[in-house]
């Protein structure tokens, strides 16, 4: 069956007999693909009790109704699962993390910029706003003023986690 490049939808084909049933099923992939919202990437098995429009995306392993689609895109219609391959750069996000993961042609990868920070390499460099730093005023001597600056600083870096502890 002829299929369109990025998401592989069924094509219809000239002197197609039933073309609604290949329209209808393009439709509900059509409809997979432009939420692009999905609850878990954490599954290989399906929900048991899944409602109309919501989706996951396939553990490796995928088991059941998912045997075989591991990383697809699976959601539920009132015809049953269907499935949907990713594409290299396509970008979900995920309900249970609430993050955005984008598929890099053979697994799905956590993006960098998150709710609670910025992350390289899983790790977090960049966290929560810190209080500002206040500038040092007065006193005789400004060495202890101007150290008192500089740590003050130092610990926001290291709560930003920019610098380590």
């Amino acid at each position: 069956m002829a299929q369109t490049d990025r998401f592989r939808l069924p094509l219809l084909a000239a002197g197609q007999a039933q073309k609604e049933l290949t329209h209808n099923e393009a439709l509900s992939l059509v409809d997979l693909a432009m939420g692009r919202t999905v609850e878990s990437v954490a599954l290989a098995s399906p929900p048991t009790s899944p409602e109309p429009g919501q989706c996951w995306i396939v553990a490796s392993g995928g088991e059941g109704a998912w045997a075989g689609r591991d990383h697809a895109i699976a959601g539920w219609t009132a015809s049953g699962w269907r499935l949907l391959d990713p594409f290299n750069g396509l970008i979900c996000w995920v309900s249970d993390i609430q993050h955005c993961v984008r598929f890099d042609g053979f697994s799905w990868i956590a993006e960098s910029a998150r709710l609670d920070g910025f992350y390289v390499g899983e790790q977090r460099v960049v966290g929560t706003r810190q209080p500002a730093i206040a500038n040092p005023g007065g006193g005789a001597t400004a060495d202890p003023e101007a150290r008192a600056a500089i740590n003050a600083m130092l610990d926001a870096l290291r709560a930003h986690g920019l610098i380590g502890s």
